[in-house]
């Protein structure tokens, strides 16, 4: 489905295609490494290429597109180093949103949160991983929203950016995805007590697994690349 350029003042367009671009990036339709090939995404888009390119920058600015010169663009591809640094910051991040959220959130927040909690698990029931992604993704916002840091917030948004892709794909696996569901009962019910600890607690402890589960995928991975590559030399 394309986006009407027509009827967008300039920064929403460009605000609109790099959404586009992060949510492509996201569910791996441009996977790690990949090139953003300009004119191919002009026409899925129906986009002409001066907002592609103001998006791209964009998508760079936050560390997920890498401009390469005379080359165009591509995907960025985090090293399992990257992984566990950019993920032991996120924990605190995260941790450090739930502690402060569970002490100043509102009814009204607080209700937001249910509500959205609600539609993830019907979305979970329904095996549907983007819905599902896409909600969660909103849950874990609003309870930085709720800590009510404009500081946190920024950090959160920079550091998170980078980790969107790896995020998705860490619920891939059945039984982990009902673990991932499970840790954020146990998230709303202790926002809903106002439990400052034990939010931070499970929201720290819901980053590790999912940073132990990408880097076990990203291990993984490199072993069939390189079993492939090995057949690939014999004879």
């Amino acid at each position: 489905m394309g986006i009407d350029q027509s009827t967008l003042p300039r920064p929403v367009l460009h605000a609109q295609v790099a959404q586009r671009l992060r949510q492509m990036l996201v569910e791996g339709l441009i996977p790690p490494g990949g090139k953003l090939n300009e004119r191919t995404l002009c026409e899925e888009l129906h986009i002409s290429r001066t907002p592609l390119r103001e998006a791209i920058k964009m998508l760079a600015a936050e560390g997920l597109v890498e401009l390469l010169p005379n080359r165009g663009s591509v995907a960025v591809q985090l090293s399992e180093a990257d992984v566990h640094h950019t993920f032991e910051v996120m924990a605190g991040l995260e941790g450090l949103s739930g502690e402060l959220a569970a002490q100043r959130v509102t009814e009204a927040e607080l209700s937001e949160i249910k509500a959205l909690h609600y539609e993830m698990m019907a979305a979970y029931t329904r095996r549907d991983l983007s819905a599902y992604y896409q909600i969660n993704a909103a849950i874990h916002r609003s309870f930085n929203a709720a800590a009510k840091n404009p500081v946190l917030t920024t950090t959160y948004n920079q550091v998170n950016a980078r980790l969107q892709a790896l995020r998705f794909r860490s619920n891939q696996d059945g039984d982990k995805w009902q673990r991932a569901v499970d840790e954020h009962v146990a998230m709303v019910q202790a926002l809903e007590d106002r439990d400052a600890a034990a939010l931070r607690r499970v929201l720290m402890h819901h980053l590790d697994n999912k940073r132990t589960v990408v880097i076990e995928q990203l291990r993984s991975a490199a072993a069939s690349f390189a079993m492939a590559e090995k057949e690939g030399q014999t004879p």
